[in-house]
């Protein structure tokens, strides 16, 4: 397993029915947390990299409808 930790931007502030999805999105393969960070512009995602590309993971959160913006290119993920 390798842990990483990384912080997605929101294109806006997540709305109530987007706080429901949050459980929702415990359920998709290598995500290990996801939770809203500062004034609900961010999230703080855990996942398992051996299972989910930082792509596949942004690709799974819209999926679910939640408004996330990629991570910066060339910023090193932080590991967990």
């Amino acid at each position: 397993m390798c842990k990483v930790e990384v912080c997605l931007d929101l294109l806006r502030p997540l709305e109530a029915r987007e706080h429901e999805l949050l459980s929702r999105a415990h359920s998709i393969y290598g995500l290990l947390r996801v939770t809203p960070e500062g004034s609900a512009r961010r999230l703080r995602v855990v996942y398992d990299a051996t299972r989910l590309s930082g792509e596949q993971l942004v690709s799974e959160l819209r999926r679910l409808g939640l408004p996330v913006s990629p991570p910066i290119r060339g910023a090193a993920p932080s590991p967990a």
